[in-house]
């Protein structure tokens, strides 16, 4: 499968990963929260799969983030890139 390579949806990614790892979750505990296969987040995190602006908000208050902070990170990490 292709990967995904636009610099923004990257940064989302990393930055999604990065907040999971910071609250020590697998991708099957975030999935699992989400109700979501572990699949969608393995997808997400190795670029595979894009998330929407409300899957972005969910996926941050899951893990007990603010969605506008983890955006801002993903805007500083996308003009880096």
């Amino acid at each position: 499968m292709k990967s995904l390579r636009s610099t923004a949806s990257r940064a989302v990614a990393d930055v999604l990963a990065r907040a999971r790892k910071q609250k020590k979750l697998s991708q099957r505990d975030l999935a699992g929260l989400l109700r979501r296969p572990h699949s969608v987040v393995g997808m997400i995190e190795s670029h595979q799969r894009q998330v929407s602006v409300p899957e972005f908000i969910v996926i941050a208050e899951v893990l007990g983030a603010d969605p506008g902070e983890l955006f801002r990170q993903v805007l500083r990490e996308r003009s880096l890139g």
